[in-house]
């Protein structure tokens, strides 16, 4: 199967993943949905470039603090004139 990953830059003699290529499929990384081959690419550039650690650990704490807000977000009690009034066009 061809890897969806496509742009490469040379480093050294060796070819990695470009930047662009990493930061545009940090949330498949994330999820584990990346072809064994192309997450092997995607720790390779990972192992040689600081600020796309950086970037994936900030990535990484943005979906924490959203999953944490969104669990500590309380769920309003509905209105009681707004629970009447769809009982009411319910017919009840």
């Amino acid at each position: 199967m061809r890897s969806r990953i496509g742009k490469l830059v040379e480093s050294g003699g060796e070819l990695y993943l470009t930047c662009e290529e990493v930061i545009g499929f940090l949330l498949e990384y994330l999820d584990h949905e990346l072809e064994p081959e192309e997450e092997r690419n995607f720790e390779r550039h990972l192992a040689i470039c600081p600020s796309c650690v950086a970037y994936l650990a900030t990535y990484r704490e943005s979906i924490r603090l959203a999953r944490g807000a969104e669990a500590a977000a309380p769920v309003p009690e509905p209105a009681p004139e707004l629970v009447r009034a769809i009982l009411a066009a319910r017919g009840r």
